[in-house]
């Protein structure tokens, strides 16, 4: 006997709700309740969808009227954490957007909200989802220790993407909003303790509120000597030129990823092009006796290349599968909150010039 669509409240409907809310959509899992939005995003997604779904300006509001078993949230960072733990309270499963809370202390409440009321969190770490990226940190197993990490996305953004950019950093900077993503990466190709950071930031408009900036660059050093850096810029003045770097590279060689699509100009502030990969560049550091390389560089074509739509419904069809076979997200929940916990710490790097320790 199949299982009923799990009913799900989508809040939050610009670019990443409106991407799960198609996923949704499109899966026969789910029946979506309702769409919240205080804009007219919703009504923009409704008519994408094809009409007929419940439109509602007031999360509460919408709860009240739809009784959903699950709630997808993608609003602005600062509201992650009220939502999220209202639904857990309510007995829904919760996806929840990166980063899970504005704070540390509040993603652990999102946390024990979870756990309390015995319901599904996952927070939308999309790359986990990618078997491409699933590839880049199976291969960095295979470069010894310790490894060093390089990665950014700098975004040079205008229109929508600038609108979206100044608006989340009323709440974050493009190192936590972003970077847990990486650090998230990080911290698997290792599975070591992050024990210090230290990071720069620079804020190159007065369209942001003071105190924050919108290019940082955060190192990190984990305990068994592995380093890692991470680069995030938004805005109009963000140069294209080495914008999308992911390489990692230890005693017995390097993997990069190397985006010859994505990587191109024009593409910095394209959602899309954030999740590709194409392929994957293995080199290996063995020296024959004339000390030449005693391997070829090796290419990875990656034929399993999942668009941003695809890899949205991977990522909902691991939500659904979560709450029907009742998986232990125990490990994923204390990732996102260790991930943030870093970015975090980062951030108090950027205000204070000094290197934190974890």
């Amino acid at each position: 006997m199949s299982q009923k669509p799990m009913k799900i409240l989508v809040v939050g409907c610009g670019n990443m709700g409106a991407s799960h809310a198609l996923a949704y959509h499109q899966l026969d899992g789910y029946e979506i309740a309702g769409l919240v939005s205080g804009g007219k995003s919703k009504e923009v997604l409704n008519e994408k969808l094809g009409g007929g779904y419940a439109l509602y300006d007031d999360y509460y509001a919408a709860m009240e009227a739809t009784n959903p078993d699950a709630v997808s949230i993608s609003t602005y960072p600062d509201t992650h954490e009220t939502f999220a733990i209202d639904a857990l309270e309510r007995g829904c499963h919760v996806f929840v957007e990166k980063p899970l809370a504005d704070t540390v202390e509040g993603a652990r409440r999102v946390v024990n909200a979870a756990k309390k009321n015995n319901r599904k969190l996952v927070v939308g770490y999309i790359l986990r989802h990618h078997p491409s990226w699933e590839k880049f940190i199976e291969m960095s197993q295979k470069l010894g220790k310790p490894l060093v990490m390089r990665m950014n996305l700098n975004q040079q953004s205008e229109d929508k993407m600038w609108t979206l950019h100044r608006n989340l950093m009323k709440s974050l900077s493009p190192i936590v909003d972003c970077g847990v993503h990486y650090i998230d990466v990080m911290c698997q190709m290792t599975r070591s303790k992050p024990v210090q950071v230290y990071a720069i930031g620079a804020r190159l408009t007065e369209e942001i509120p003071t105190g924050n900036y919108n290019y940082g660059n955060l190192q990190i050093r984990f305990e068994d000597g592995s380093v890692g850096w991470y680069e995030a810029g938004w805005g109009p003045m963000v140069s294209e030129t080495a914008f999308f770097i992911k390489d990692v590279f230890g005693p017995r060689g390097s993997v990069s990823i190397v985006a010859k699509e994505a990587g191109g100009s024009g593409k910095s502030d394209s959602i899309e092009a954030h999740t590709k990969t194409e392929s994957l560049l293995y080199h290996r550091a063995d020296l024959d006796k004339n000390e030449k390389f005693a391997h070829e560089d090796e290419w990875i074509d990656l034929t399993d290349e999942p668009d941003h739509n695809a890899l949205c419904k991977r990522e909902q069809e691991y939500f659904l599968k979560s709450v029907h076979e009742d998986i232990d997200l125990t490990n994923h929940m204390e990732d996102a909150v260790n991930s943030l916990r870093i970015a975090f710490a980062c951030d108090e790097s950027v205000r204070t010039g000094k290197v934190v320790t974890l």
